[in-house]
């Protein structure tokens, strides 16, 4: 039974890869993970907050101790609050690449192209195997377009592709107004993979204090329904291999994504709840269904759900939504 697969040019056993969680700062855990059978892994983010504050002293081109800009930094947390400070992260990419053989991926968290940028190269050179780009930002200024958004997000990618010799993938958002268009801007910059999707904190509102508050939810495989419907969506029809995140809990989920168009499945909140020893249960189940259903190879069942072969995607997706809504009957209202 070959379940191999490939992502960012890299050939895996299976498609069950780490995401970045803490799970990555740490590494006898790390060591742990590859034991329990993880084919990659993503490393926790450096943020470019932390490359900007350690190079130049500010944050979004302000200074922190400036008394007009204080108010509005002081919800970032301290230089000592994170757990490397920019050096210590290329020096942990280090440390983890001479303890473990899988592919190891750093991750850069950013809002916009600056010259914080630049650090990708050391990344590479401490022997980062891939990295992943995540633009992380909630834009809250009314004036900015789509269109601009769109822009940055390419011109970042295409930076990065000038800058480095290591395969970059793009974490993403789902929400662009047309994401099958973000979707072959990111192919035409030259992606070499794109991560489904990122998950936007969003903070709840305590009552008594009156203030935000945050709050972390681990993923659940209710999350999955989004990404299963832009992985059909853009199964060949782009070139970057296509990851999702979010969602993947059970090995019917991973079979899901891969009967959708995935070619791998970062994990993060199942890995959190169950352990390392889960990527064997994920792949147990994987290899189970495959034999069950008379598939030897991965690459015989990727993409079979997807619309590549559907004449009029937009139709279908359509129709889909239509029927969705007419097969629903609410039952007969007891009367009160």
């Amino acid at each position: 039974m070959d379940t191999s697969t490939s992502f960012l040019g890299f050939r895996l056993p299976h498609p069950f890869i780490a995401g970045a969680s803490p799970l990555g700062f740490d590494l006898d855990t790390i060591k742990r993970l590859e034991d329990g059978g993880c084919a990659a892994i993503v490393i926790p983010s450096l943020f470019e907050e932390q490359i900007t504050l350690a190079n130049t002293g500010r944050i979004h081109q302000r200074d922190p101790r400036d008394a007009e800009w204080t108010g509005a930094l002081a919800h970032f947390p301290a230089a000592e609050d994170y757990a490397f400070a920019p050096d210590g992260y290329a020096e942990h990419i280090t440390r983890v690449k001479r303890s473990v053989a899988m592919p190891v991926i750093a991750s850069l968290n950013g809002t916009s192209g600056a010259s914080w940028l630049t650090f990708s190269r050391i990344v590479e050179q401490a022997g980062a195997d891939a990295l992943e780009l995540n633009l992380y930002e909630v834009v809250t200024d009314l004036r900015v377009t789509g269109a601009a958004v769109e822009h940055e997000l390419t011109a970042t990618v295409r930076e990065l592709k000038r800058l480095l010799k290591i395969p970059l993938a793009v974490k993403v958002s789902p929400f662009f107004a047309a994401f099958g268009h973000v979707a072959r801007q990111l192919d035409a910059a030259g992606a070499d993979g794109i991560v489904l999707f990122n998950r936007f904190y969003q903070p709840d509102i305590d009552t008594t204090t009156m203030e935000p508050t945050p709050r972390v939810a681990l993923s659940t495989s209710a999350d999955l329904l989004l990404r299963l419907r832009w992985l059909a969506i853009l199964h060949g029809r782009i070139r970057p291999t296509l990851v999702v995140t979010g969602g993947v809990a059970t090995p019917a989920d991973g079979i899901k994504a891969l009967l959708a168009g995935a070619d791998a499945m970062q994990m993060t909140s199942a890995i959190l709840k169950h352990g390392p020893g889960y990527f064997g249960v994920m792949r147990d189940g994987l290899e189970s269904w495959m034999e069950e259903n008379e598939f030897r190879r991965l690459t015989e069942l990727r993409g079979l759900t997807s619309l590549k072969q559907t004449a009029d995607p937009s139709a279908f997706e359509r129709a889909n939504y239509i029927r969705t809504l007419q097969s629903w009957r609410a039952s007969v209202l007891s009367p009160w």
